[in-house]
């Protein structure tokens, strides 16, 4: 997954969530899927997605070691760019 070591050398934090809306792209057989079953699926799944979210996010920002994980990726983004220069390579 390149987004997760393109956000890692940006100094920041990753997570990814999906979401499956049809599987019949990959079924040879069973009914085919229509935009209204899609845009169903996708509300739904967003409804989960919130909820979720919802839960998550408070429980993260509890955990109380973040100033540690911002000052690491501090380090680790400087060092980067340190060794970045040091090998002639540029980032965009």
């Amino acid at each position: 997954m390149a987004h997760v070591v393109l956000a890692k050398e940006a100094g920041n934090c990753y997570a990814a969530v999906a979401m499956a809306t049809d599987y019949d792209c990959w079924r040879d057989h069973g009914e085919s899927v229509s935009v209204t079953d899609v845009l169903t699926t996708f509300k739904q799944n967003a409804e989960k997605v919130t909820a979720m979210l919802k839960e998550v996010v408070p429980f993260i920002g509890s955990q109380g070691h973040w100033d540690d994980v911002i000052d690491k990726l501090k380090v680790f983004q400087n060092n980067l760019v340190f060794l970045a220069f040091a090998n002639y390579y540029v980032f965009f």
